[in-house]
C-alpha cells in the first residue's frame, strides 16, 4: 500500500501498542501513527527498539512516547495505565501485541516447566491484566476498543510448542469474557495473523530448513507476508467500521486454515 492510499482511520485518537519495540508491534504502532493516531509505544526490555519505533513515528510527523512495563506484573500494568492515561488524558485503542511463542523450542519433546510458566504468564496473565486495567479505565471514560493479537495456532494446535497454543486459546476466553463485561461502551476482539516473516521467524531453525517452502505451498495466496502488510488489518477491529463487532476472532492467514462454519 502506498503512503497516499493509507486511510486516516485514527485521526485525533490515541493508541497504545504493547511490545512495539520490535517486529509486528512496531509495525502496528507505526501504521496507527500513519493513520493519524498519537501512539504510546510499550516495551519490556527493548528500550532501543522502542526508541527506534518512536523515531519512525516522529519522522512521519506523528506524536509518540515510550512506556516500560513487564505486563506479567500487576503493579507494572497499573503504573503503565496511569502513565498512559496521564499523558494522553484518555485512551481510544489498546493493542495487546505482546506474546511469547516459545520460538526457540522446535519440538514438544523440548518442553520445560519454566517455558510453560513463562508463556502462560506473558500471553494469558499479562494480556488479562492489560485488558482488565486499561479496559476498566476505558469503561469509566465511556468508550474504547481493545484488540488482542492471537494466532491461527488455535485452529490446528502446535506439535512444536503446545504451551503456546494453549496460551493463545486462553486469549479467546479473555476476549469473550471482557467483551461481555465491557459492552456496549468498550469492544474487545482478537485478531489472528497467520505466519508473518518477522525477524524472529526468519531466524528460526525450522523456518530455514524447509518449513517456509512447505507453508507457502499450502497457502492459497501463495506467499508469507511481512508484518507491515497485516498491521492495518489488526487495527481494523478498532475502527468505526467494526463498531458492531465484539468478542470476535478474526484471522488473516492467506487461506491456510479456512476456518468457519
Amino acid at each position: 500500500m502506498t503512503e497516499q492510499s493509507i486511510p486516516r482511520r485514527f485521526e485525533g485518537r490515541t493508541v497504545l501498542v504493547t511490545g512495539a519495540g520490535t517486529g509486528y508491534g512496531a509495525e502496528i504502532a507505526v501504521r496507527a501513527a500513519h493513520e493519524g493516531a498519537r501512539v504510546a509505544v510499550h516495551y519490556r526490555n527493548s528500550a532501543a527498539g522502542a526508541d527506534k519505533t518512536v523515531a519512525r513515528i516522529k519522522d512521519l510527523g506523528g506524536e509518540a512516547f515510550t512506556v516500560q512495563a513487564d505486563i506479567a506484573v500487576h503493579a507494572d500494568v497499573i503504573r503503565m495505565a496511569e502513565e498512559v492515561f496521564g499523558r494522553f488524558g484518555s485512551l481510544d485503542v489498546l493493542v495487546n501485541n505482546v506474546g511469547d511463542t516459545a520460538g526457540d523450542q522446535m519440538s514438544w519433546r523440548e518442553l520445560t516447566e519454566e517455558s510453560i510458566d513463562h508463556v502462560l504468564a506473558v500471553d494469558v496473565k499479562g494480556t488479562m491484566l492489560c485488558v482488565h486495567e486499561f479496559g476498566s479505565r476505558m469503561l469509566e471514560q465511556g468508550h474504547g476498543a481493545i484488540v488482542n493479537i492471537g494466532s491461527t495456532v488455535i485452529v490446528r494446535g502446535s506439535a512444536r510448542a503446545p504451551q503456546y497454543a494453549a496460551a493463545k486459546y486462553g486469549l479467546l476466553g479473555i476476549t469473550k469474557s471482557y467483551a461481555q463485561a465491557f459492552a456496549p461502551a468498550v469492544r474487545v476482539n482478537t485478531f489472528a495473523p497467520g505466519f508473518m516473516e518477522t525477524g524472529m521467524l526468519l531466524n528460526r531453525a525450522d523456518w530455514k530448513s524447509g518449513r517456509r517452502e512447505d507453508m507457502i505451498a499450502k497457502t492459497p495466496m501463495g506467499r508469507i507476508p511481512g508484518p507491515a502488510e497485516l498491521a492495518g488489518t489488526a487495527l481494523f477491529l478498532a475502527t468505526d467500521d467494526a463498531a458492531h463487532m465484539t468478542g470476535v476472532y478474526l484471522n488473516a492467514d492467506g487461506g491456510f486454515n479456512m476456518i468457519g462454519a
